[in-house]
């Protein structure tokens, strides 16, 4: 007779009267509940609201529970649940950092884009790139401060037109004075109207400028409606400029600078960035990045440009690119292609620093909390984009950073 055998007739009598105890019991129980008017949650409803560990591989992220580094649980992990039943938010990832670990990480499936192209139905995960849109400006402005740090361009104030000798047809005293800063803090003062009209009317700027096989001349001939500095314009053709000066100063097309001087120190080696028509790779938002390597970059931001011992950008140009520059949309401000707002949590103000793209995309910086977010999506043509990640943020990720700090 085996041992398995032996005990199941050993504890086989008093093991079945406790279960029909403990059935009793629960009978009882849920018909009190019922009457009661509470809900009976089946089991599969209380595991949508587990995190779950992120799983540890070899991309240099470390995992924890979220407990463990100052994040409530409680508070955090129902938005599993939220992003499981709110299938028309179509979120695609979530990830969030606390003090350099990785604490919670959820992927979907949604329908998604490359650039504007549907590309059908997504499973999303942590080997897949997604777009960033205009998350690449971030990165142009990083790379712009690169390019600073090594001398390569003497300053942010270096008059623009200085870089292009042949539209020497193009100068006026006025444009003289757009400088890099101007660029990259959107204040040129030049007529644009990329947010005014939408991007499926050919009136748009941006629109405009695409179909152009200069798109930089087009940018820099615009009209002059305002002094440089003065007011912020949504504007994608500068990020452009920005990124063609990048690449007469380092010498190489900007993508392969950002591939030397940016991904290859963090580790990041799964990009695509597409290109125009011209060959020239697109800067003002067609990156492809994987979303943990998105956490990286935010995560270099978090730590003021220092990676692991390695200062890739310098921290002067962090603090100004996270610093408020200029009046940006609505009630938010704008530093080096930066957006910077803030957030009430607890009775307690919260200032964060953001890249973002449209359909959703949001790289979220929170300094005094030691706190990154990730959120890709494709709500490209929806009104909830911009809805659905500061929900992330203020509901569940602040909520249990407050939460737990009581």
């Amino acid at each position: 007779m085996s041992i398995q055998s032996t005990l199941s007739e050993d504890v086989s009598g008093p093991l079945l009267k406790r279960r029909s105890l403990r059935a009793k019991r629960c009978m009882r129980i849920n018909a009190l509940m019922v009457a009661m008017g509470i809900a009976i949650l089946p089991p599969i409803a209380l595991a949508q609201d587990s995190c779950g560990l992120p799983n540890a591989n070899s991309d240099q992220w470390s995992v924890a529970a979220p407990d463990s580094v100052g994040l409530a649980s409680a508070a955090l992990c129902p938005m599993v649940k939220w992003l499981n039943e709110s299938k028309e938010s179509n979120v695609h990832a979530v990830l969030v950092l606390r003090h350099g670990t990785l604490v919670f990480e959820r992927y979907f499936s949604g329908s998604d884009e490359a650039w504007g192209r549907p590309i059908g139905n997504v499973a999303v995960g942590p080997e897949v790139r997604h777009d960033l849109r205009s998350v690449t400006k971030s990165v142009i402005a990083l790379l712009l401060g690169i390019a600073i740090d090594r001398g390569l361009i003497n300053g942010i104030d270096e008059p623009v037109l200085s870089f292009f000798p042949e539209y020497a047809d193009l100068r006026t005293p006025e444009k003289d004075r757009i400088t890099l800063r101007h660029l990259v803090t959107m204040s040129t003062g030049l007529e644009w109207h990329e947010l005014d009209i939408p991007y499926s009317n050919a009136a748009n700027s941006y629109i405009r400028m695409d179909a152009t096989s200069d798109p930089y001349r087009f940018t820099l001939e615009q009209a002059i409606v305002a002094l440089p500095g003065d007011t912020w314009n949504y504007n994608s053709g500068g990020t452009e400029v920005i990124a063609a000066v990048l690449t007469r100063a380092a010498g190489k097309p900007f993508d392969d600078f950002a591939r030397e001087v940016l991904f290859g120190p963090l580790g990041i080696t799964d990009v695509e960035w597409p290109k125009y028509a011209s060959g020239n790779a697109i800067a003002g938002g067609a990156l492809r990045l994987r979303p943990r390597d998105l956490a990286k970059i935010g995560q270099l931001v978090l730590q003021r440009g220092d990676w692991r011992g390695t200062q890739v950008v310098s921290a002067s140009w962090i603090d100004a690119a996270t610093t408020p520059q200029i009046n940006g949309l609505g009630t938010d401000f704008y530093g080096y292609s930066f957006w910077l707002g803030r957030s009430f949590i607890g009775r307690r103000e919260i200032r964060w620093a953001a890249a973002v793209g449209l359909g959703g995309q949001r790289l979220f910086i929170v300094p005094e909390l030691d706190l990154v977010l990730v959120v890709n999506a494709g709500l490209y043509q929806s009104p909830m984009q911009g809805l659905v990640p500061i929900k992330a943020l203020n509901e569940y990720v602040l909520k249990a950073a407050s939460r737990q700090s009581r």
